[in-house]
């Protein structure tokens, strides 16, 4: 009897000390945070790249130190770009998606009503922003993007910054006796020419590329305004339908365009005709480098912007650029773990080792940037007027369609400059 009254006194002293135990981590936890330890979270983190991709790799080991310094683990689905397929039903159907990436506009404007605020979080200081809110240790202009995309509220974060700019072979240009950048198209033809005369072709394009050429001389014929007018119209029988026409009749004639254009089907040109060093110059972006080192180790990489038209048009200070981002699922559990570890990526150590690996241009203001875009620095810095992608060439699949059909056309010589324009319209 004493035996077992004795173990029922043992009994009540652990069950009083466990719900006593409870009892006090939860309180320490609603009124002091030290009184409690909180366990390392969790962080689901869906990715656009592949794990094979420079980008991806580097993610990888950044998420791996992340852990180690921290103790929040993150789990990565590299899903590729089919995350612009997959990312919506799994949103949708309530997956855990602590962090997602993708283009900055897409993620702003296709998934915006799935992002959290992150105004707050920007005005803090990191481990990584050397004592400074993180807003002032980044890239201000493409947080002004990213907020005006959001309305006046930042909903999400650029990374891996790109450019729109003319990628060109610089050993080339120095061969030709091409001692300056062409800022106007009367010296985009004389150094075409020059690169002829030793056997190099001036320009190609790919498929992909086609209706960002035309959106671009559109707007430095007429400006970007009335560019964005003859998508929206759908109306293409304005004079400078027919001059483009004329231009690029004559480049194919004088061999300042690659024959190969026309047929081209992405990364056709870029590969077998860029990275080869048979053709100088495409129109692109900074991510050429790194889409074809492979194919072309040793390129020395120059970049200049697109000259500029004798018309009315916009000036070499407009261009587009942009970025991938980093959103936040307004569902997350994790929000603060998940903006530690975008800091992590954007600013100090990985955010350079990103930029480097992936020969592309880093978020941080004190990151430096890949030898191979010393020059598309310039042009960026220069930059003070953003255009959209393809100036809104590709907005319309239909207009797209029709640019890429009638350019190849006219650039093979089945269509005239005249017969260009009437098919345009």
């Amino acid at each position: 009897m004493r035996r077992r009254v004795y173990l029922i006194a043992v009994l009540a002293v652990i069950i009083a000390g466990l719900f006593g135990a409870c009892s006090g981590k939860k309180e320490g936890a609603g009124t002091d945070a030290s009184a409690s330890v909180k366990s390392p979270a969790s962080i689901v983190y869906w990715s656009m790249w592949n794990e094979a991709e420079p980008q991806g790799q580097v993610i990888a080991r950044a998420a791996e130190a992340f852990t180690k310094e921290t103790g929040i683990k993150v789990d990565i689905t590299f899903n590729g770009r089919e995350i612009r397929k997959t990312l919506q039903p799994a949103l949708d159907a309530g997956e855990p998606i602590d962090i997602f990436d993708e283009d900055v506009e897409r993620v702003s404007n296709t998934w915006g009503n799935y992002l959290l605020p992150l105004d707050s979080y920007v005005t803090r200081t990191y481990s990584t922003t050397g004592g400074k809110p993180f807003a002032d240790v980044v890239n201000k202009t493409l947080m002004d993007l990213v907020k005006q995309l959001g309305n006046g509220s930042i909903r999400n974060i650029p990374y891996q910054p790109s450019a729109f700019v003319t990628m060109y072979n610089k050993d080339l240009f120095q061969k030709a006796g091409i001692t300056s950048l062409p800022k106007t198209w009367d010296e985009m033809l004389d150094a075409c020419a020059k690169l002829k005369a030793i056997g190099v072709t001036g320009i190609t394009v790919d498929d992909a590329y086609m209706a960002a050429l035309f959106g671009y001389c559109m707007d430095r014929m007429i400006g970007q305004e009335a560019t964005l007018e003859m998508v929206k119209n759908n109306d293409f029988s304005g004079p400078q339908v027919l001059e483009f026409g004329k231009i690029w009749e004559n480049m194919a004639k004088n061999g300042y365009i690659s024959k190969n254009a026309a047929s081209n089907i992405y990364p056709a040109g870029q590969v077998e005709e860029v990275a080869a060093g048979k053709v100088a110059m495409y129109l692109n972006g900074t991510w050429l480098p790194n889409e074809i080192k492979g194919n072309a180790p040793n390129m020395n990489w120059g970049a200049f912007a697109w000259p500029a038209f004798a018309n009315s048009g916009d000036g070499i200070n407009a261009n587009n650029f942009g970025a991938q981002s980093f959103g936040i699922n307004k569902n997350s559990k994790a929000a603060d773990e998940a903006f530690q570890f975008i800091v992590w990526l954007t600013t100090g150590e990985w955010d350079a080792t990103l930029a480097a690996e992936s020969i592309g241009i880093p978020m941080g203001n004190d990151s430096a940037w890949p030898p191979e875009l010393a020059e598309a620095k310039a042009v960026v810095d220069a930059t003070t007027m953003r255009l959209p992608w393809a100036v809104g060439m590709e907005d319309s699949p239909d207009i797209n369609a029709k640019i890429k059909e009638n350019f190849a056309k006219l650039i093979l010589g089945t269509l005239n400059a005249q017969q260009f324009a009437a098919a345009m319209k």
